[in-house]
């Protein structure tokens, strides 16, 4: 048996009156996901622990076996063990996003958070940007590493946890009251801007009407993290394919093996199909029992605000991944089970993430079951299956 989970991050969302009261999951053509869901369970399930934030690091966690209320030591410290970055016990690590923020007030702190993507900025750009800051604000206590996109990493040794604001959960918002209380941390955030606001690649992004990436923002500080084996745990072997540092540092964490994809990069234009084709590879042809697929799109376009693109990235997780995926294991002659679920909902209204259930769709290529349910919100709510605690999913998926 060969076990997969396609995880469409930020993918469940509210029913929106412009689409005549359904959600993008329930508007988007799925046609293998409506395939699928005549002949599969489908449920809620709760990923998000109580009291704990409705991030992509905790749910995700949850999706993957971990109860981040055991395992969670802050976002950034996964991605560090992407990156490479040996964390020190006393080392405190930080998100450091290249966001975009209004140009026209002088004070920073009146400034307004337009995106915390910028564009959606390509690595090859964002790290000549983060060198540029890194040349100005770097010392012994506080070092800066490159990650992907507009995802960056800052290490502050022998520092402390601080509570610290995402980004995307203040769009359009004036960023004076959500700035670090730490003196350094906000200074750093505030030169950054005098840096990077009229280097030579901001001032070629507006030409191109992209938007300038123009300040840093740190957020998720945490400590090094420890996370039992995977395979230990659930005696599987298998891989991460995800473009996000964040997958790729539990997955080190855990003992998975990443697989690179060239392509694919977290954002709506990513290379579905090459996810695809190497979870296939992975599960029948190089001995792997499990396969994580991260699809991070259906996320981004949220925190966009855009429900068309949002839409699109659905389709395109149902056409260019799911499908792939079934029809390959399924011609392969594999049994199989195949697991769809977002790790929390991205509301296009909220522009951020919220914390409620979220629906699945488990496949076993071994069953006959009959369905009338479609996979959607509603639907899974209907089910009247819900699973509690989002951690124990994954022994569903394995049978336990």
């Amino acid at each position: 048996m060969k076990y997969v989970i396609v995880l469409g991050d930020g993918m469940a969302d509210y029913p929106i009156d412009e689409i005549g009261g359904m959600t993008p999951l329930e508007y988007a053509k799925t046609p293998t996901l409506d395939m699928l869901s005549a002949k599969s369970e489908i449920g809620l399930v709760h990923t998000i622990p109580e009291g704990m934030s409705p991030g992509s690091d905790t749910a995700n966690l949850s999706v993957i076996g971990y109860d981040p209320k055991i395992y969670y030591s802050g976002r950034s410290p996964l991605e560090a063990l992407s990156i490479g970055v040996d964390m020190e016990t006393t080392d405190i690590s930080f998100r450091c996003n290249i966001v975009t923020l209004s140009e026209d007030e002088e004070e920073y702190e009146k400034k307004t958070i337009i995106d915390h993507s910028s564009s959606e900025i390509s690595t090859e750009d964002a790290a000549v940007l983060l060198e540029a800051v890194r040349k100005e604000l770097e010392d012994d206590l506080y070092k800066f590493y490159v990650g992907t996109s507009y995802r960056h990493l800052t290490i502050w040794k022998n520092g402390k946890v601080l509570p610290l604001t995402p980004p995307h959960d203040i769009l359009t918002k004036v960023i004076g009251e959500y700035l670090p209380e730490d003196e350094v941390l906000r200074n750093m955030m505030k030169k950054s801007y005098d840096i990077l606001a009229n280097h030579p690649i901001n001032i070629e992004r507006k030409k191109q009407g992209l938007n300038p990436a123009n300040s840093i923002w740190f957020w998720g500080a945490g400590t090094r993290p420890a996370l039992t084996s995977f395979e230990e745990k659930n005696k599987k072997n298998g891989v991460m394919i995800s473009a996000v540092d964040l997958l790729k540092g539990i997955a080190v964490g855990a003992g998975l093996t990443n697989i690179e994809v060239e392509g694919a990069n977290g954002g709506l234009h990513t290379n579905y199909e090459g996810k695809a084709n190497a979870a296939v590879k992975a599960l029948t042809t190089d001995g792997f029992d499990f396969a994580y697929i991260h699809v991070e799109a259906p996320d981004e376009m949220g925190h966009q605000g855009s429900m068309e693109r949002k839409i699109q990235a659905i389709e395109n997780l149902d056409e260019k991944v799911i499908k792939i995926v079934y029809d390959a294991l399924t011609a392969s002659g594999e049994d199989f089970r195949m697991l769809v679920l977002p790790d929390h909902p991205t509301p296009i209204v909220l522009r951020t993430h919220s914390s409620e259930p979220v629906p699945y769709i488990l496949y076993d290529s071994t069953e006959n079951k009959e369905s009338v349910l479609k996979y959607n919100e509603k639907d899974a709510k209907a089910s009247g299956i819900y699973v509690a605690e989002g951690h124990t999913l994954i022994d569903h998926l394995f049978e336990k």
